[in-house]
């Protein structure tokens, strides 16, 4: 695997190996399954794949937010080449931003107003600020993300949209533990008590399935915050929303698809963790 720290060496070998497609998983390190089985995705599908690993500053809520964030390179890059992804790229922030610093603002057609965006204000904007970025620099033919995050997704699939960016946005399913619990780079940071304890929230998130079309959403928010009210996980929010539009649930449509989502502290933690409420066709 080779591993390029500056925008001109990246581009200088793409542009002389000139693939046919290239897939594109950007990351911001502190590698695990989830992040892997992208890589892995991308590899199978594309002639050429480049993992990115960046710690953006853009996308945190405050410095200390971003302070916690676990970082592991040397792992993360024994990783990436024992799962045969070709070209790590692996720049500053003075790389990514030259000019300083910076947060574009965005209007994604208000997917990032519910949820996420209203939790963590200003968010969406650092994420698309970097995607945009990194999508100037790495010119990929396919992307890869993962499901977790899945109102990022469809931010990042408007900001594609919008900015006629020519690049097809892949989408795959939530990796898991054996116990349930999404995999995130937050988990490193769990104590042993907190990680015993996480898995209640894809717990949760299956008795919402149970319940959905059978309870009214009051009835089964009141399951669900009484269910975070017996654990030492505290509840943040609870939403059962409209795939495409992201907007809360008002009435059960059957000509909809509907998720549920479910952000929580363990302790210091975030975590988040959302399940497809329809059958898979």
């Amino acid at each position: 695997m080779q591993i390029f720290n500056y925008i001109s060496e990246l581009r200088k070998y793409l542009d002389q190996k000139t693939p046919k497609t290239l897939g594109f998983v950007p990351t911001m390190g502190a590698l695990h399954q989830g992040h892997l089985s992208l890589v892995r995705s991308a590899i199978e599908k594309n002639d050429l794949t480049v993992c990115s690993i960046f710690v953006n500053p853009t996308q945190f809520y405050g410095q200390e937010d971003l302070q916690k964030y676990p970082c592991t390179i040397e792992e993360d890059l024994n990783r990436l080449e024992d799962t045969g992804c070709n070209l790590c790229f692996l720049p500053s922030i003075n790389e990514i931003y030259p000019q300083g610093v910076t947060r574009l603002r965005f209007n994604p057609g208000g997917v990032d107003k519910q949820m996420e965006g209203t939790h963590r204000p200003g968010h969406f904007d650092g994420v698309a600020t970097v995607i945009q970025r990194l999508f100037e620099i790495v010119r990929p033919t396919n992307a890869y993300f993962g499901e977790k995050d899945f109102q990022q997704l469809c931010i990042i699939q408007e900001l594609v949209r919008l900015l006629k960016i020519p690049v097809n946005i892949i989408g795959l399913p939530i990796v898991r533990e054996k116990d349930g619990l999404a995999m995130s780079s937050r988990n490193l940071n769990l104590t042993p008590q907190f990680r015993k304890e996480a898995p209640r929230i894809h717990q949760t998130l299956l008795q919402v399935k149970a319940l959905f079309t059978q309870r009214t959403f009051h009835t089964i928010q009141s399951h669900v915050e009484y269910i975070f009210s017996k654990s030492t996980l505290r509840l943040e929010y609870f939403v059962i929303a409209d795939e495409e539009t992201l907007k809360p649930m008002q009435a059960f449509d059957t000509s909809k698809k509907y998720r549920a989502f479910i952000a929580s502290f363990a302790s210091e933690v975030r975590l988040i963790d959302n399940l497809p409420l329809h059958k898979p066709t």
